[in-house]
């Protein structure tokens, strides 16, 4: 299993080299400490999953401000909401949900399932949405990133997928589901 550090440094945390580290490798650090530590594998670490998403969370932010050659396309305008909301299915299911209704608001960029779903919900607003088990439920985190000063607010974001969701059809979970408006 891997062993994560504790410290402040969330480049250490990640097993990263903060002198040379890229956005992509905070990414690739995630997903593969999330394969051992996400609390729905065996031996997972509910705890450690949380800190090492708050590692990521911070080293991209670090990344953004005091590298920003090296942050490769990181949006200016980042906004996150931890925890959005919960979704009372497990994981898999709150995954292809959410994945029927990205089809609604906009395209799909990049999936990890269950626990990770990216996406561009027009020309300027990506959004990554990390699902978490929570006893019987999911809970869901949103991180918006736009481009533009003017960027979508997250609670807005956050509101838009709840009530996509709460539009969806749960006893037919079918992506070919006409949207509801």
């Amino acid at each position: 299993m891997t062993s994560i550090r504790s410290g402040n440094d969330p480049f250490v945390l990640l097993g990263l080299d903060r002198r040379t580290a890229q956005r992509d490798d905070v990414a690739a650090a995630r997903r593969r400490l999330a394969r051992e530590l996400h609390p729905d594998r065996i031996g997972g670490d509910g705890d450690r999953m949380q800190a090492v998403n708050r590692a990521a969370d911070a080293a991209l932010a670090m990344l953004l401000v005091t590298h920003p050659e090296r942050s490769m396309e990181m949006p200016r305008r980042v906004r996150k909401d931890h925890p959005s909301f919960t979704i009372d299915v497990l994981p898999v299911e709150a995954f292809e949900a959410l994945l029927i209704v990205t089809g609604w608001l906009g395209q799909l960029v990049d999936e990890d399932p269950p626990y990770r779903l990216e996406a561009m919900l027009d020309d300027d607003v990506w959004c990554a949405l990390e699902l978490v088990p929570d006893a019987a439920a999911t809970t869901v985190s949103v991180i918006v990133e736009s481009e533009t000063p003017h960027s979508t607010d997250v609670e807005s974001v956050r509101d838009l997928w709840i009530t996509a969701l709460n539009r969806l059809d749960w006893d037919v979970l079918d992506p070919a589901q006409p949207r509801p408006w």
